[in-house]
């Protein structure tokens, strides 16, 4: 009797226990389900770029993905069961995927495949027309290792491929591209004898070239050809940038910059690459263009004024003025906060939708920040409609308009990838028909 009275509050306490854990449960799974309504009505629930596919008969509720991410807040569990929340906020590191003790995800494009703006390829990353390899962002794969890999398998699959006879003086491969997937490329042709030729219609780096100064680049310790290695998890710009000048040096992998690539043509069984420096003859062509392509522009009056600009190289070049960023995307919240960061700098960030959600977490919480110590200012819901001498004019989601004193506007609203070339190319997009 005596150990029944004293097991009456033992009892009691499990059962406390197990209603407040209960109690913290729903609330974990409300704030979850708060997230998904917000994220959906943000846009921020529909991928970008590969993205993580969860099985669910598979998933065991441990959180092993969540807790590997990287990007806060792409899978939450709702129920025990892991879910893609802000798949917009993914950049495929694919830690999810190795984390999972199951095998329960796999990070790939999925039903991106098929969407309408992507390059229709085959596994070995060749297109509609034979002997036109994709690569890299173009194809819908972000990260540089991703990249790298690309630029490898792309050359291994044209150099076990039989060689046609062509006319002297046409290379194996043209390389259309010097970001890290044409580099890679480069790189990969010289260790298995391939004639190649690289071009670029800026310089050496890509994308990455065009970051602001001293921008922290994301990416995995990777091997590259010819016994090459990155070897750290971060670099700064300016350093990937000088390892890759290095590394293409070192081998004797020039690449020709300035060179635009303006279409290609059929001749006799090989191909003949249009491009702005004089006709290219080769047997095959990987494409490892970005899909950013020219930058994209607003369409507003007094946009093509000289104190509208496309690309941060340098904040500290700006000092006391008054300034507005457009966009809200990682370039223009890193260009915002970079901007701020200089002495008298007043800066303004002007952002179509209601919140940010397609950006990485440590710069979302960067500007959340800046914003609510007053570094700068963030006018959500809103769209610049003209460009003038002095100011800009804002219209805004409440039907007012809103007009700042402006000395520069730096414009990051994506950019026009190349689609129009590949048609012409005849290139087939998107699901076939």
């Amino acid at each position: 009797m005596s150990a029944l009275w004293y097991g009456i509050p033992f009892l009691a306490v499990l059962a406390l226990i197990a209603l407040w854990q209960q109690l913290l449960d729903r609330r974990r799974r409300a704030i979850v389900v708060d997230g998904i309504r917000e994220a959906r009505s943000l846009g921020a629930d529909r991928p970008q770029n590969q993205y993580p596919q969860i099985e669910p008969l598979s998933c065991i509720g441990c959180a092993a993905c969540i807790r590997a991410c990287p990007e806060s807040g792409v899978i939450e569990m709702v129920d025990g069961i892991a879910h893609v929340v802000r798949a917009a906020s993914c950049v495929g590191h694919g830690l999810c995927e190795v984390a999972c003790p199951v095998g329960a995800i796999r990070v790939g494009l999925g039903e991106l495949v098929d969407r309408p703006d992507r390059p229709r390829l085959t596994d070995d990353c060749e297109t509609s027309v034979p002997g036109i390899f994709v690569g890299g962002e173009l194809g819908g794969i972000a990260l540089i290792r991703n990249a790298v890999q690309a630029g490898k398998d792309v050359i291994d699959t044209i150099a076990a491929r039989p060689r046609r006879t062509v006319p002297q003086g046409v290379a194996d491969v043209l390389i259309v591209g010097a970001g890290p997937c044409g580099m890679t490329a480069s790189l990969r042709a010289i260790e298995l004898g391939l004639s190649w030729i690289t071009i670029d219609q800026d310089e050496l780096g890509g994308t990455v070239r065009k970051y602001p100064r001293r921008k922290l680049v994301l990416t995995q310790p990777v091997d590259l050809p010819l016994g090459e290695r990155l070897r750290s998890r971060e670099y700064r710009k300016e350093e990937l940038i000088e390892f890759w000048s290095r590394t293409m040096e070192r081998h004797g992998a020039h690449i020709r910059s300035a060179t635009r690539f303006d279409g290609i043509r059929q001749e006799d069984g090989y191909f003949v690459a249009e491009t702005s420096t004089g006709p290219i003859r080769c047997r095959t062509v990987l494409l490892a263009l970005g899909r950013r392509g020219t930058p994209r522009r607003l369409g507003v009056p007094g946009e093509e004024g000289e104190r509208v600009l496309y690309h941060l190289l340098d904040a500290s070049t700006y000092r006391g003025e008054r300034i507005l960023v457009v966009g809200g995307g990682d370039s223009a919240i890193e260009a915002a906060t970079a901007l701020a960061s200089q002495p008298g700098n007043r800066v303004t960030v002007s952002y179509r939708k209601a919140d940010f959600f397609r950006a990485k977490q440590r710069n979302l919480e960067r500007i959340r920040e800046f914003a609510s110590t007053g570094k700068l200012e963030v006018v959500f819901s809103s769209n610049v409609v003209a460009i003038e001498t002095n100011g800009v004019r804002l219209a805004l989601d409440d039907g007012n308009e809103r007009v700042l004193d402006n000395d520069f506007v730096f414009v990051f609203a994506g950019g026009n990838p190349p689609f129009p070339l590949l048609q012409r190319v005849g290139i087939a997009m998107g699901a076939p028909a």
